[in-house]
């Protein structure tokens, strides 16, 4: 039996009113999500950097042990992603947005269409992007309850996101389309807004 054998309907805490109806549905591509949100590549660099420098010095001992601590963080970070593709699932419908998200205690995040200031499309590798949502007057959204779902370093207004998820760009038009029903938004498109020194809008 699983957690989620409760749902009506796969990411969604209860059935639709008649009036909505999904339009897309989807998870984070685990590898991608470590490469974004725990930035596993500048870990492992990190780890290089330090048994190097202990190699030259003379230290395999140590060396050793920063290879050690990389393999065993890249495992943990890896696992971690796994279990955040597993259990993550992302679902637009043409009123709103749900973050179906937890990998030891779930929950739901309803985001209606009509909250959504922005949204910005940055692109990862191949057709992987995330989406990145700059929200209206909604009840603000602690970070540590969104996080990977949310663009890093944005403690004090969290930003939610759909993190790593593939064939980016339709989501992103899809996107556009429910929500210019709703109300007028701006363009998604590539995130200029977003600095580059981050990697990913997390």
């Amino acid at each position: 039996m699983s957690e989620y054998d409760h749902e009506p309907i796969r990411g969604l805490p209860e059935a639709l009113p008649e009036d909505e109806h999904i339009i897309w549905q989807g998870a984070p591509d685990w590898k991608q999500m470590a490469a974004s949100a725990l930035h596993i590549r500048l870990s492992l660099f990190y780890f290089a950097i330090i048994a190097g420098v202990a190699l030259t010095r003379g230290d395999p001992t140590t060396a050793a042990a920063m290879v050690a601590f990389a393999l065993l963080v890249t495992a943990f970070f890896a696992l971690f992603s796994y279990g955040v593709g597993r259990t993550t699932v992302y679902t637009l419908t043409n009123k709103r947005i749900v973050l179906r998200i937890g990998v030891a205690l779930n929950k739901c995040i309803n985001i209606p269409l009509s909250e959504i200031e922005t949204a910005n499309l940055k692109m990862l590798s191949g057709d992987t992007g995330s989406i990145v949502m700059t929200l209206k007057g909604m009840p603000r959204m602690g970070y540590i309850m969104l996080w990977p779902h949310a663009r890093s370093l944005r403690f004090v207004r969290p930003q939610p996101m759909l993190r790593a998820i593939p064939d980016a760009r339709k989501v992103a038009k899809s996107m556009f389309d429910a929500t210019s029903a709703m109300q007028p938004i701006a363009q998604i498109d590539d995130a200029v807004s977003v600095p580059s020194t981050e990697g990913l809008p997390a």
